[in-house]
């Protein structure tokens, strides 16, 4: 079928330079983005020197973890830890959800961010993706009296396989503040997706419960804020 008028087909796979990235419309897709200070270039080299002699598909798994780990042990100024600024970037996430994507999870770390959305049909991930950053860097750098770059250019981005692939991935998003020891229980995070749909009765699945996933679809706020990305 022929794309309609004034709507891009999805890019599939392509890349900014160091990650590639598969837009594949209206999919299921896991992202991290983090700051532009939260892991020094230096550190990037070193673990591709390390990599190099690995298989690339067990030194993809390796180079993620890594990365993860280094983000939350709260590397560079978080400046997602300043309640304004995290807020702003919660309001972004979730002031097109349900016209241009289905927000199905999401977290505000103090310096990265992870979401689960879907892109509706004439929105693409990398569209969205990119409002996101520029309405949010614009918005932080006036909080903070500063210029220059906010975000790292390049994020990770993951399209989810199966029912049990999504399940895992908002139990990975909503536990993150936990595992990185922010708090004791995931829905005290104050910028997640936790909060809203445990303050609604709901409990996070087993691990590897398919049949739990409806229990995962969130409980979103009735507010929409002020202002647009």
């Amino acid at each position: 079928m022929a794309a309609l008028p004034n709507m891009k087909p999805p890019k599939g796979w392509h890349s900014r330079g160091y990650l590639p990235h598969f837009d594949g419309g209206s999919i299921p897709q896991t992202v991290t983005f983090r700051l532009a200070d939260a892991l020094p270039k230096a550190v990037l080299d070193r673990w591709e020197n390390e990599l190099a002699t690995m298989p690339e598909a067990r030194a993809s798994v390796e180079r993620r973890q890594r990365i993860e780990h280094y983000l939350d042990s709260g590397a560079g100024q978080c400046w997602l830890s300043q309640p304004e600024i995290a807020e702003s970037v919660e309001n972004a996430l979730l002031f097109f959800e349900g016209q241009r994507y289905g927000l199905e999870a999401w977290v505000v770390m103090p310096n990265h961010v992870h979401a689960l959305f879907t892109p509706m049909a004439g929105h693409s991930f990398s569209e969205i993706l990119h409002s996101w950053k520029s309405y949010t860097s614009n918005a932080a750098n006036r909080l903070l009296g500063r210029n220059g770059e906010f975000w790292y250019p390049d994020y990770y981005d993951r399209f989810i396989r199966d029912e049990q692939h999504f399940v895992r991935a908002v139990e990975y998003i909503e536990m993150n503040p936990v595992a990185a020891g922010l708090c004791l229980r995931p829905e005290d995070w104050p910028y997640a997706s936790a909060r809203f749909r445990w303050s609604a009765g709901f409990q996070p699945a087993p691990k590897g419960s398919a049949a739990k996933m409806a229990a995962l679809l969130p409980v979103l706020p009735d507010r929409k804020p002020a202002g647009e990305p």
